[in-house]
């Protein structure tokens, strides 16, 4: 682990923030963003080598940022790495649930192995964070919970059946825990992020089965072909939305659906 000195002022300054699946793509740009705007930043991941590089990376443009390996299947991981956070920067008051796998394929041919393996990472990790964030936050006096769905947590897609059911219920966990923190009177914002087309590594980690007959890859001309702004949005599109939900500015949001498609749910 390498850590910096603090970094003052900025839009969430004085807060920390933990973030997982922070090794690559949208979590890695979050962590940047989070960490560029004054927060201290845990980043966690699976990826032990990528994470801990991404966060060396970080700490050495004087961040306040580290890293922890992380299964967010885990209960007994998540009870460490939220206190990890408290213990190395004193509070938790940002967590944004990211981690997330994409197992894509006609249902009738999906394996239940397979079923089981994408909602307990993309469901269970999210209800785990909650669960456990909570009680941190609310030792630390407020917080935001950032839970990353998908434009595919708000209408169907083919061959994503079983993606498309891991983020729907993303979607409406956030709904209802902002509910429930409202009505316990904990000062905790529940949000959810509805990324559209976003180029990331995750297009080459879909299972060929997703895929038309014949095809190797993703193409995301063809897939952005249809949206409005006709290109797919790059992973720091998210982390700006991301930063909004994380900050003050957000005050009066909680169980709200930031959608980030380009219009392609318009």
């Amino acid at each position: 682990m390498t850590e910096s000195t603090a970094q003052g002022g900025a839009r969430v300054g004085g807060k920390v923030a933990l973030v997982t699946g922070a090794a690559s793509g949208i979590g890695l740009a979050c962590a940047q963003r989070l960490a560029a705007e004054g927060a201290a930043v845990l980043l966690t991941d699976i990826n032990e080598a990528a994470g801990r590089a991404a966060a060396d990376a970080l700490a050495q443009t004087g961040a306040r940022a580290s890293f922890a390996t992380h299964d967010v299947t885990s209960e007994p991981i998540w009870e460490q790495v939220i206190a990890l956070a408290e213990e190395r920067y004193g509070a938790l008051h940002v967590l944004v649930n990211n981690a997330g796998i994409a197992v894509a394929g006609r249902l009738v041919d999906l394996s239940l192995a397979d079923w089981q393996r994408q909602q307990a990472i993309n469901l269970d990790g999210v209800f785990l964070g909650i669960k456990h964030a909570i009680p941190a936050m609310l030792r630390a006096g407020s917080g935001s919970i950032i839970n990353l769905s998908s434009v595919a947590g708000l209408q169907g897609a083919n061959r994503l059946a079983a993606y498309c059911a891991t983020k729907g219920g993303v979607r409406l966990l956030s709904k209802a825990m902002a509910v429930e923190c409202g009505a316990e009177g904990w000062p905790i914002r529940v949000n959810s992020v509805h990324p559209g087309i976003i180029d990331t590594a995750i297009w080459g980690t879909i299972a060929p089965t997703a895929l038309e007959e014949g095809a190797n890859a993703v193409d995301l001309d063809a897939m952005t072909a249809t949206v409005p702004l006709h290109r797919p949005g790059d992973p720091g599109d998210i982390a700006n939305g991301v930063l909004f939900l994380a900050s003050d500015d957000s005050s009066y949001m909680t169980g709200s659906e930031l959608v980030i498609d380009a219009g392609l749910t318009a």
